[in-house]
């Protein structure tokens, strides 16, 4: 079985929830970033040792928060080693607004990965574009990259949609087979 860590920021507790299903779907390790922007020793070498990274992050005005993207600035300690390359690599993002630019951050998180030589997973699922479609179905925001989830900015994080949730559990499945499977 191929060990997956999904690391996290999440500003107002609705990005911990999706980071925690993704974590339930690879059957993985949670790593939170403090609201600093910082990780500890035990969870670098968390990282290091892992066969797939799941990033997830909320998206504000238009890219990863600063914390994510302070942690993104130092991974370049990881990268002088090349101590990530070939591993799987994932991410999500969440913000209030159906799109609110969330591709910008997937795309931010894509090339962190490939810029450490990993090998991205898409969401592989189709999207709910029905007029029957609901935020209760798989994939309802379209997203292919990655996963995209929405939660209104009045919501709690009781109130993350739960088709949200399932394609947060299925992404997290995904990734955590795909880097089995290439681990042989």
């Amino acid at each position: 079985m191929a060990q997956t860590v999904v690391i996290y920021h999440s500003g107002y507790g609705h990005t911990k929830v999706v980071a925690e299903h993704v974590a339930e779907g690879a059957q993985g390790k949670l790593i939170a970033i403090s609201a600093e922007g910082d990780i500890g020793a035990d969870d670098w070498a968390a990282l290091d040792s892992a066969d797939a990274i799941v990033f997830g992050a909320p998206t504000y005005m238009g890219s990863p928060s600063w914390q994510f993207k302070k942690f993104a600035d130092a991974t370049s300690k990881a990268w002088f080693e090349r101590k990530w390359a070939d591993k799987v690599f994932g991410g999500f993002t969440n913000s209030a607004s159906p799109s609110g630019d969330k591709q910008v951050s997937l795309i931010a998180m894509q090339t962190l990965a490939s810029q450490h030589g990993g090998i991205w997973v898409s969401l592989g699922l189709a999207p709910s574009n029905a007029k029957a479609s609901t935020s209760a179905d798989l994939n309802n925001l379209g997203g292919s990259v990655g996963l995209l989830v929405r939660s209104p900015s009045d919501a709690s994080v009781d109130e993350v949609h739960s088709g949200d949730l399932a394609s947060a559990r299925h992404y997290g499945a995904r990734v955590a087979t795909i880097a089995a499977r290439l681990k042989g």
